[in-house]
């Protein structure tokens, strides 16, 4: 596009003739991100105009009990220790972000008051610094005031290398100053065009500095606020038992008007997925089922039987059911822990495994007798949005050229079928999350790797362990100890920048890090990890996409991961419930706009 086509189509926002999500949906189409392509609009003095709600309430409060499900249930609730969504969506019940991403990708302000822009002066034209201001009369739930404070406090907790946070990703490598007490400053180390990483989203929730600054650094997981949030969101914490019960009840002094509608709220965990959609879709003893990971035949029998009490609701989201291959070696402890990154895991240090199990994963199958509506075969990791998406790669299912691969690297056949080389037999452990379709999914491949000549154990966590943040846990994802794994990772936000920080190597989980590393692989490649920072610093749109789909390349063709299916975000919800969900956020990043009909 010239800059003659593109002054043309600002031209016509500003006379009317085309509207600004158009606007923005054709300049995505190019390679922009949606706020770059915002910061054009407000550059020609058309500000972000004010998000739309649906919200139909006239008062806080008379809503009664908002009752959740949850089949993975929150370990505990500081968001900077969040470990998967579960984790994420409990603590985003108590604290929130600056702004948080609606499903279109558009940022809308939480604790912000507004979204900064370049006509404003709070996005820098040379790409180096964001200015924020914050809502005024914001009080945390203990009644003492919100300000600048809490903001620079939470980047210096997060950034702290001893405070080992999942978050440090978005603060390390910035500083944070405060202008004022209702204003901060966050300044990038160089030109960076995807501003909204750092206090936005899932990342972005703050947290008090009165309380938690006692804890910075080395006894972070010391502190009581831990489990007993507070903070300015929607509802007050009242009780949390981890892995089962998150309860609260609506903030009296919450800072937006006629919110919240619900008296209170209760999100169970445990269970299972098929349970969780079965008690919202065709019983109605709940409100809301969460990632409702079921066969997609089961989803259509509750659907369609008689006096559903609910129904099914997806989103356009960036996650990916996938599988790892463990870099490192899982049975050896190395400094007092397995799948140390100094060890090399003794099978996959030969390409050909790498690449027959590649082959050996039936993503069609998957997607025809499994997932349905709500998992598409890929062969891609990054998957959304589109201008990401690579099309130089490309999936197949082959089990002779599998068989073929392994026999030409040496890998023979025993008397058992099982094939060896160098004394070593080709005997792999896969662990996944106790869920039905993980379990079929883990049961498909088997029978392919048996046929190849490859002996699989297949290991199923039960949920709330798996995805546990207790470091004294062995079957946790994040320790992966074991071969190969499965789980679904997603973006929490419209951009591949902080989804794809997950391979780089100064991310790798570890014993040091508390396992909190966003690197479970372990995966190292010196060109990734060159790639990576020259497109977080890269202004031009067209060069940035490129950039990531040369990660997604790198990533995908060494079989660090083997993708499985793309699932858009999936949740049962009453037919009563009003609730919008995005893709690019916590589940709860509208929390405050729920409401049931009468």
């Amino acid at each position: 596009m010239t800059e003659r086509e593109l002054r043309k189509l600002i031209a016509s926002v500003k006379a009317g003739r085309l509207s600004r999500r158009t606007f923005v949906q054709k300049m995505v189409g190019f390679g922009l991100t949606t706020p770059f392509a915002s910061q054009l609009l407000a550059h020609a003095g058309l500000a972000q105009t004010a998000p739309r709600t649906d919200y139909e309430p006239t008062k806080a409060g008379g809503g009664g009990a908002l009752k959740l499900l949850f089949w993975q249930a929150a370990t505990l609730l500081n968001p900077h220790f969040a470990v998967g969504a579960k984790d994420v969506a409990g603590s985003r019940i108590f604290y929130e972000p600056l702004a948080s991403w609606d499903p279109e990708g558009n940022l809308v302000p939480m604790l912000a008051a507004e979204i900064p822009d370049m006509e404003g002066g709070g996005v820098a034209r040379d790409g180096m610094s964001v200015t924020w201001r914050l809502k005024k009369d914001v009080q945390w739930h203990d009644g003492r005031p919100f300000t600048a404070d809490d903001v620079v406090f939470n980047w210096e907790y997060a950034a702290a290398p001893a405070t080992a946070a999942t978050t440090i990703g978005s603060y390390k490598d910035v500083t944070v100053e405060k202008i004022n007490p209702l204003a901060v400053r966050v300044q990038f180390g160089k030109p960076t065009p995807f501003w909204a990483d750092p206090f936005v989203s899932i990342s972005g929730m703050i947290i008090p500095k009165h309380l938690f600054e006692p804890y910075k650094g080395a006894n972070s997981r010391e502190a009581p606020t831990n489990l007993k949030p507070i903070g300015t969101g929607p509802y007050r914490f009242i009780d949390f038992k981890p892995g089962d019960l998150v309860k609260g009840e609506r903030n009296p002094a919450y800072h937006v008007p006629n919110r919240p509608h619900f008296d209170t709220i209760e999100v169970k965990g445990g269970g299972d997925a098929v349970s969780a959609a079965r008690a919202v879709i065709q019983t109605g003893e709940y409100d809301y089922a969460w990632n409702t990971q079921v066969e997609d035949e089961i989803l259509l029998r509750l659907e369609n039987g008689g006096n559903a009490r609910g129904h099914v609701k997806m989103a356009q989201s960036g996650n990916i059911e996938h599988i790892q291959l463990n870099s490192t070696d899982p049975w050896t402890e190395v400094d007092g822990e397995r799948s140390n990154a100094k060890t090399k895991h003794p099978l996959f240090g030969d390409p050909a495994v790498r690449q027959a199990l590649g082959l050996l994963v039936d993503r069609a199958s998957v997607q025809a007798h499994i997932y349905g509506r709500t998992g598409v075969a890929t062969g891609n990791f990054v998957n959304n949005p589109e201008r990401f998406v690579s099309k130089n790669t490309k999936w197949e299912f082959d089990v002779d050229k599998a068989s073929r691969l392994l026999e030409e690297a040496g890998w023979k056949r025993g008397p058992d079928g099982i094939r060896a080389k160098d004394g070593k037999r080709l005997r792999l452990v896969f662990q996944t999350s106790i869920n039905a379709p993980r379990q079929k999914t883990q049961a498909i491949v088997k029978q392919a790797c048996q046929k190849a000549g490859i002996d699989m154990e297949l290991k199923s966590v039960t949920g709330s362990v798996y995805f546990s943040s207790d470091m004294a846990n062995p079957d946790t994802y994040t320790k992966f100890y074991s071969d190969v794994q499965m789980y679904n990772t997603g973006m929490a936000q419209p951009d591949p920048g902080g989804f794809m920080r997950q391979f780089v190597s100064w991310e790798i989980a570890s014993k040091e890090n508390k396992w909190q590393g966003r690197n479970i692989t372990r995966w190292r490649n010196d060109e990734y990890d060159k790639a990576f920072p020259a497109a977080e610093g890269e202004l031009d749109p067209v060069k940035r996409g490129a950039l990531f789909i040369a990660m997604n390349d790198l990533v995908v063709e060494d079989r660090a991961v083997i993708p499985v299916v793309y699932r858009p975000v999936v949740a049962a919800l009453s037919h009563k419930l009003r609730a919008t969900l995005s893709g690019w956020d916590s589940p709860f990043w509208n929390l405050k706009d729920w409401y049931r009909e009468a």
